[in-house]
């Protein structure tokens, strides 16, 4: 049997290790994201008129974006944990005493982090792309009602400018009506009103127009043709519908950046693909948006090493939440940047990139300080100020006194 060598182990070990806070990180981070707008969604689709059942695919739409910022926070938490369990436990000072270096320690973290960032450019680049399209046509769809209404029970529904519908329950997941009551004009001033026991939508070969079948009902008919209305029973009536016409969907990206994948914002940005001036801005800052935040994750292994390790004799959780919001205020720091960069008040290259070379630096010399200086701590002066500020509160917060109740036998 092939030998496994003490550093197979240390990656092993390593990787089982980042793996299960980043997975967890991101299942939870999604989970959270979605149920946030899963409530505006059912309001909106409700109120639209729309069947509930588009919420879940405008839901997987949103998706790819929110991995997009999930991934990064995932893997940075994943590195922390992972080195802050091998340092709390000393384990990592066993490593770094047998001669494994912190430059080796990170080919783990960086194998994540490369297979990872792959990943993301495939999601920014194209996925998140396309399901932001489809996202907007679930909503025009719902708005114009293309994708047909939900009909309410006990209320009168309009179908159109010509039908008002009414029914007073609905059975078999809508396809079995009851109690209805219908009103519907045509173009030559005719007007038909009908009461139903039952009734169903049938579909037609004519995609514009569709058959409402009534059963066992009274039919009334009037207009300029006819001198008295002309009243009809029926077992068993089909009345034809037509459709509103509705509007067709704007075509991908038009003057929405963010719908273009890479090749073609870039064209737009670099090739002259652009309309206009304020397009080509647009286009420039969309795409150096995107880069700055896949580049950003060739950093991170380093920034989760650097913030992993407290101080000895400290277990604090400064470094997690130091982390945490260091991604996102740069990510909203690159929102601002491309924003200002496509309104023309920034150079949209110098507006993204000088903030990601600032944070580089800022990383390489945490990093530097923990790798190569003795006794380095790079959020040292952190952990102090926080502690200090932490015995503060403690003092000047009233303690509660406890009276003591003494039994009596």
């Amino acid at each position: 049997m092939p030998r496994v060598s003490s550093l197979q182990l240390v990656d092993r070990y390593l990787a089982r290790n980042i793996a299960v806070p980043l997975i967890g990180t991101l299942v939870l981070a999604a989970m959270l994201l979605v149920l946030d707008k899963m409530l505006r969604l059912f309001d909106f689709v409700i109120n639209a008129g729309g069947p509930v059942s588009v919420v879940w695919r405008m839901l997987a739409n949103l998706l790819p974006e929110y991995f997009s910022l999930g991934i990064p926070i995932g893997l940075l938490l994943g590195i922390i944990l992972a080195f802050r369990k091998l340092a709390l436990s000393s384990e990592l000072d066993a490593m770094r005493g047998i001669g494994i270096s912190y430059a080796r320690l990170l080919r783990v973290p960086y194998i994540f982090a490369i297979g990872l960032l792959l990943v993301n450019i495939a999601i920014v680049g194209w996925v998140d792309p396309y399901a932001r399209y489809r996202y907007e046509g679930l909503r025009f769809e719902l708005k114009s009602g293309a994708l047909g209404a939900s009909i309410k029970v006990g209320e009168f529904n309009q179908f159109g400018r010509r039908m008002t519908l009414r029914i007073d329950g609905s059975e078999q997941n809508g396809t079995r009506l009851r109690g209805i009551f219908t009103a519907l004009d045509d173009k030559s001033g005719t007007r038909i009103s009908a009461t139903a026991a039952e009734g169903q939508f049938l579909s037609t070969d004519d995609p514009d127009i569709i058959i409402f079948r009534l059963k066992r009902g009274r039919l009334v008919q009037e207009g300029p043709n006819f001198a008295t209305p002309r009243t009809l029973s029926f077992n068993s009536y089909d009345l034809p519908i037509n459709l509103p016409a509705t509007d067709a969907f704007r075509g991908r990206g038009g003057n929405i950046e963010k719908e273009l994948v890479l090749p073609e914002v870039w064209s737009r940005a670099y090739g002259g693909k652009a309309p206009s001036r304020e397009h080509e801005l647009a286009a420039r800052a969309n795409l150096h948006f995107r880069l700055v935040e896949i580049a950003m994750m060739l950093m991170l292994p380093l920034l989760g090493v650097a913030l992993a390790v407290p101080p000895k004799r400290s277990n604090s959780s400064l470094g997690i939440f130091v982390g945490i919001v260091l991604v996102v205020t740069y990510h909203k720091i690159n929102q601002y940047a491309e924003d200002a960069g496509a309104q023309g008040r920034m150079q949209p290259e110098l507006a993204l990139w000088l903030p990601f070379i600032a944070l580089v630096i800022l990383i390489l010399w945490m990093y530097h300080v923990l790798a190569h200086r003795p006794g380095g701590q790079p959020i040292g002066a952190l952990e102090a100020i926080f502690t200090k500020v932490g015995k503060t509160v403690r003092k000047v917060t009233p303690k509660r006194k406890f009276k003591r109740i003494e039994s009596t036998a």
